[in-house]
């Protein structure tokens, strides 16, 4: 119901949420029609070409440097991954160029099977990503345990880190991770101070940069960080230590090309599969990220008042692999390094303002140019230098959000697995590493079962926490063999999964008990008995339907004692609640306290702290949302809103008495008040009245007599006689809905009603000076019990000045097309309307 009730995802005020018809989306949104015009050049996309490029080049340089490959690799790498990976790719702000990922891979790579052939395994990952591209294995690449994804990056960051530290200190690095580590110690007793300096000041300056305070340092912020300490660091070593190394870039005539690769069949394959493995992973990532960064910018606009940018297209992830895939054999063919989107090129390149795909070829056009032009300038760049920005980008993919998020989803284990994995033995070993204790870790889990005993005034509580596999059945059957013979006892089952060995277990327990005249119950984590079929419970109970699951236990409760027995393998995954008194007694303040302590144990530690939020900062809801009282009508439900979201009045009919009916006229003010206080003190931003299917109220109306007796209800119901007359009046048209008439006279009144309290709603004043003032929408909605279907007023109608009554139906896929300040929404219905 996104359509009528807009609901805040995020901790924002209401004022920095973008406008409806602005046209941004959220991250993994469903794709935006793709543009048809001719590849353009946009003032923001040159700017952001240029600040990527600035940061693409040392980078690039840096990453050869580390992988002990010929340094023209490197740009060779970025000016393909800019120019065809852009051109072709799925996501059009992501940024490729050389893979950090694959630094220690392709250093072992190519002290094992030399530069060329390393230029020939990157062809066939290029070829085995094109074809995961073509059979649409992107979404399944994710799929594998975060765990493993941040751990292997979080190895190849600190394998990278060990390994530039030793350049930066002045020596050459060892073969692998661990050998560096060991021989660090020794490094740092001896070394030089000349390359050791220029890498202190790289790397001060990466960390202080961004963090320049007032004008001036906002001013040179403009600057990348990796441009400008790379070349302080350049002109300090030029003056001070002018005998340090530094980049020597050889001539292009001696740029060395693939050859066929030579080398055992097995360990050839299983190096192009680590390739493709990580270089795509890298991507992918990458690729969710600049999603994410990309729906981040389009909405910070609206909190400054900036115009928004266009949107960008939710990245198309098996495209993306296959564009990674073309420009890895292109990058090979031409005797680069193995590319991948890049998380820090990419991210400057999103928050350089870039709109489309033509700043990230524009930014290889510029390395293609650097790599031809510049070659005098670019080698008085020091080692040191580079090397100090390659080790930042090392420990830069250790992420301390990630192993925090790892650790609060209890995975720490495969995390810290996969690190050691990477660093001791490889990267495919120890991506392997990772998941064969990812699934040790799950099958631990799932034979992980608590079962515990209590007895209070002579019964029983037997408590199985977890699920009920073979594995816990000697547990289970210890135990329940310790309760006596003709026992009262409740079994509390809280997991989801029993199978065939545990359900006979307790089956076979079950028939001896009520042989000997024992009463047991079982029952799920809120108390409820299990007692009906597995095809009920499969139906009724389920986790994610909690606002029905409470009528799964009603049913049961008033079940005879007889059918209480096992027969249902489903365990409803609610929460637990004392078992106070025989069940079938728990009516009324019974079923109310077994309610609220299955709000207690699941949902209130859910939502704690956003109403603590809500709490602490008061209540801005964006929608005043009048409806019936009738308790089939979940509001929260039918309008996927949450906690601070809808201000609801809620009445018999929802019914809008018009001004003047109330207060010294012997009326009721409640709801005048109401609107008075969402309108002009809370100040949202639209209002909906809400009409359902089946109403009472309508069908009183339409039922009452003449001498019908003045009751309270009667008194009330009186505000709705106008819409009875507008029903019966020829000035008027009869309501439709979805294209069709009515089904009955009820649904005609109901819809009716709706228009017709929606005049009344006009005539109050706070809410006739906010329409006046265009700050304020008003909707017409009708929602259909039976079918959960809901249908809104169309455009024109709400404000008076349509022809017509016309309901239509709002579809799953329906989106806003008004523009702010309407009175009511276009809506995307699978029916017609006005037919």
């Amino acid at each position: 119901m996104s359509a009528c009730v807009p609901t805040r995802d995020d901790h924002s005020p209401r004022s920095s949420r973008p406008p409806r018809a602005s046209g941004v989306k959220r991250p993994h949104s469903p794709p935006s029609p793709p543009g048809r015009g001719r590849f353009r050049v946009s003032g923001a996309d040159l700017s952001a070409s240029i600040t990527v490029f600035l940061i693409a080049v040392p980078m690039s340089l840096g990453l050869a440097v580390a992988m002990d490959a010929p340094l023209a690799a490197g740009l060779v790498s970025a000016a393909i991954g800019g120019i065809v990976a852009g051109l072709l790719g799925g996501t059009p702000l992501q940024v490729s160029g050389p893979s950090a990922g694959l630094t220690v891979v392709t250093a072992e790579l190519i002290q094992i099977y030399g530069w060329r052939t390393t230029c020939a395994i990157t062809i066939g990952a290029g070829l085995l990503q094109i074809l995961l591209g073509s059979l649409r294995a992107a979404r399944s690449a994710l799929a594998v345990s975060p765990a493993i994804v941040h751990g292997t990056l979080a190895g190849i960051g600190v394998a990278i880190a060990l390994a530039q530290l030793h350049i930066v200190l002045g020596e050459a690095p060892r073969s692998s991770a661990l050998d560096n580590a060991l021989a660090l110690p020794s490094r740092l007793e001896h070394f030089s101070p000349a390359a050791p300096g220029i890498g202190a000041l790289t790397i001060t300056l990466l960390v202080l940069w961004p963090r320049l305070p007032g004008r001036v340092g906002g001013a040179l912020r403009k600057i990348p960080a990796a441009l400008a300490a790379v070349a302080v660091a350049t002109a300090v070593a030029a003056v001070a230590t002018p005998g340090i190394a530094r980049v020597d870039l050889p001539s292009w005539h001696s740029h060395a090309l693939p050859e066929m690769p030579q080398g055992p069949v097995a360990a050839l394959a299983a190096a192009v599969l680590t390739v493709t493995l990580v270089a795509s992973l890298e991507s992918l990532l990458a690729a969710v990220s600049v999603d994410k960064l990309a729906a981040d910018r389009a909405a910070a606009p609206s909190r400054n008042g900036r115009k928004a940018p266009a949107p960008v297209r939710r990245s198309d992830l098996d495209r993306e692999l296959r564009a990674q895939g073309v420009g890895n054999a292109l990058s090979g063919l031409a005797g680069g390094l193995a590319i991948s989107g890049g998380a820090v090129r990419s991210s400057a390149n999103v928050r350089a303002g870039a709109e489309s795909r033509a700043a990230t070829v524009l930014h290889g056009l510029w390395v293609l140019l650097a790599a031809a032009l510049l070659v005098t300038v670019l080698e008085w760049i020091p080692l040191a230098a580079l090397a100090a920005l390659v080790m930042v980008v090392g420990v830069q993919m250790v992420s301390f959000a990630h192993i925090r998020k790892v650790h609060r989803h209890r995975e720490f284990l495969v995390y810290g697995a996969t690190i050691s994995g990477v660093l001791l033995v490889g990267v495919l070993e120890g991506v392997a590493i990772g998941i064969v204790v990812a699934v040790a870790v799950a099958l631990h889990r799932l034979a992980r079962t608590r079962i515990t005993v209590t007895e209070q005034d002579g019964r029983y509580l037997v408590t199985a926490r977890g699920q009920l596999t073979f594995l816990a059945v000697p547990r289970l059957s210890r135990m329940l063999g310790r309760l006596p013979q003709g026992v009262h006892a409740v079994v509390e089952l809280d997991g989801f999964f029993m199978d065939h060995a545990a359900y006979e277990t307790i089956q076979d327990w079950y028939a001896a008990q009520t042989a000997s005249r024992g009463q047991i119950e079982f029952t799920g984590r809120s108390g409820g008995r299990i007692a009906e079929p597995a095809s009920a419970a499969h139906s009724c109970c389920r986790p994610w339907t909690p606002w029905r699951n409470h009528h799964c236990h009603d049913r049961v409760q008033d079940a005879a004692p007889a059918t209480a027995d096992p027969t249902s393998h489903t365990v409803a995954p609610t929460a637990p609640v004392t078992v106070a008194g025989p069940v079938g007694e728990r009516h009324g303040a019974h079923r109310l306290l077994s309610g609220l302590s299955s709000f207690q144990r699941t949902t209130a530690p859910l939502v704690r702290e956003e109403l603590a939020r809500l709490a602490a900062e008061g209540q801005r809801p964006s929608q005043l949302f009048l409806t019936c009282a009738d308790s089939r009508l979940v509001t929260s439900m039918i309008t996927a809103s949450g906690p601070g979201d809808l201000f609801t009045v809620r009445n018999v009919g929802n019914l809008v008495p018009p001004p003047g009916t109330g207060g010294d006229a012997g009326g009721d003010d409640s709801v005048a008040a109401a609107i008075e206080y969402a309108v002009d003190v809370l100040q949202v931003e639209s209002i909906t009245v809400c009409g359902h299917s089946g109403c009472g109220a309508m069908q009183a109306l339409l039922g009452a007599a003449p001498e019908t007796p003045r009751t309270p209800l009667w008194r009330w119901l009186r505000h709705g006689l106008p819409s009875l007359e507008r029903m019966r009046s020829k000035h008027h048209s009869w309501a439709r809905i979805a294209g069709r008439l009515p089904a009955d006279a009820v649904e005609q009144l109901c819809l009716t009603n709706v228009v017709q309290q929606l005049e009344h709603l006009r005539a109050h004043g706070s809410v006739a000076r906010r329409l006046a003032a265009g700050t304020l929408q008003l909707h017409g909605m009708y929602f259909h019990v039976g079918e959960a279907q809901a249908y809104l007023l169309t455009e024109g109608v709400s404000s008076g000045t349509g022809p017509d009554e016309v309901f239509a139906r709002v579809a799953p896929e329906a989106v806003w097309s008004a523009a702010p300040g309407a009175e009511a929404p276009h809506v995307t219905a699978d029916s017609p309307v006005g037919a």
